[in-house]
């Protein structure tokens, strides 16, 4: 049918139509039509939906990221430290707060600030985890519900990197359940003006380090959840306590630890004035699974190339290179095809965000398939290295093990999948 419809196209219109190359010439070398080329690195041409400015921010964070973390991040995985200087560094480079306008923030757009995040977590989620409370959690929450005096106050040093935040909800007893939060905020018993809060949160990146906490923490009065800006600085001895969690199986190379609050004085000043309940928390934890949703992909990139690369150089069976085995070359098609499908969806809901269409479904349905993907294709990918994948020094262990901490925060895969069975069937299935 279309190809008699085409005959009823007057001769003089078919000039105008663009012309194909001859098959031979379509099909032929790289050289001959470079634009045609399979790129393994891009499969489906992701940058070819980015603007200029995402392109250049993206390699700033590229180029930073391979010559100043990559060199230093096994040796801070081994013995599980964090330089705090990492984030001054990312400061000086407007990679911290990168789409908050104002108060020394770049300003971009949520792409590009996804990008910053795809190549931090390129070289390790723990980096990304560092920065992304940092950016999206602390400075994100700050900008969207704090009070004028409150973004001045904090904005400008935090995207230095200067002033470091950390992100006070999950409790020990409440993790996928924040509403049940134990911590508590009333009215100080002798400092007028003031709220004593005492609770306890945990598995708090930045924590130890942090010089500014955001708390949310339920009014004992009203039962209501309100944020509260907790710095270290204007704690009593014995009010604020934030140890480490050592000894953890993954996210190694970031500083994760407690918030022990007791009795401790906050100015009535330092609450967020006009947002309550849980819409503010989610919200800021929204804005952070959008970068989690795009960083992973990142991660999982790190994964393929490392893989791809030992295959062609292991070689086994009469000198053969692994990569010669159809096995070999599915495990890479499967993690290479999520990659680029988990890249295209993340990069399509930055859009709709930035044009306001973009709902909390959107970024759940993105955190939640990439970071599954990410972490289901980077194990499948570890057993091309066969024992050697036992050594950290191949770098993909280092991975999976970080890649199951993002599955699990900030929202668990299962608790996205409620939430979008929800969304779909109109039915609660929390409770």
């Amino acid at each position: 049918m279309y190809l008699r419809n085409l005959s009823r196209i007057p001769r003089q219109c078919l000039a105008n139509l663009p012309r194909r190359a001859p098959a031979a010439q379509r099909f032929a070398s790289s050289s001959a039509s470079p634009s045609s080329v399979f790129d393994w690195s891009d499969p489906l041409m992701s940058k070819a939906l980015l603007t200029e400015d995402e392109l250049a921010i993206a390699d700033t964070a590229e180029r930073y990221c391979q010559e100043h973390l990559l060199p230093r991040v096994l040796q801070a995985y081994r013995d599980e430290h964090y330089d705090k200087k990492i984030l001054q560094e990312m400061g000086e480079l407007g990679l911290l707060g990168a789409t908050i306008d104002g108060y020394g923030c770049a300003g971009v757009s949520t792409v590009a600030g996804g990008l910053i995040t795809r190549a931090v977590e390129r070289i390790d989620s723990g980096y990304r985890s560092g920065m992304s409370v940092q950016s999206s959690l602390v400075m994100g929450g700050i900008y969207e519900f704090g009070s004028q005096e409150q973004k001045e106050k904090y904005l400008p040093g935090m995207a230095k990197g200067t002033i470091l935040g950390a992100f006070g909800l999950t409790e020990p007893n409440h993790g996928s359940d924040p509403g049940s939060m134990e911590t508590t905020a009333k009215p100080h018993p002798s400092k007028k003006g003031y709220v004593s809060i005492s609770g306890s949160k945990t598995w708090i990146t930045n924590s130890p380090i942090a010089d500014v906490l955001l708390v949310w923490a339920k009014l004992q009065e009203t039962g209501k959840i309100r944020g509260f800006l907790v710095d270290r600085s204007q704690c009593p001895p014995g009010t604020l306590e934030t140890p480490p969690i050592k000894n953890k199986n993954g996210l190694r190379a970031s500083i994760t630890g407690m918030i022990q609050l007791d009795e401790c004085p906050v100015p009535e000043e330092n609450m967020f004035p006009d947002i309550e309940g849980l819409r503010g928390p989610f919200s800021c934890l929204n804005s952070a699974r959008y970068g989690i949703a795009l960083g992973v992909m990142g991660a999982l990139e790190d994964c393929i190339a490392r893989a791809r690369e030992y295959a062609l150089e292991r070689t086994q069976f009469k000198g053969n290179p692994l990569a010669k085995y159809q096995l070999v070359q599915k495990k890479l098609a499967d993690a290479s095809t999520d990659a680029a499908y988990g890249t295209l969806a993340a990069i399509q809901v930055g859009r709709l965000k930035d044009q306001g269409k973009a709902t909390p479904e959107m970024v759940s349905m993105v955190k939640r398939q990439n970071c599954d993907k990410a972490l289901q294709n980077a194990r499948v990918l570890q057993e091309i290295f066969g024992g050697n994948a036992v050594s950290d020094e191949y770098g993909i262990g280092r991975h999976v093990a970080n890649l199951f901490v993002t599955q699990t925060y900030e929202g668990q895969s299962d608790i996205h999948s409620l939430i979008l069975g929800r969304a779909i069937t109109g039915i609660q299935a929390f409770v």
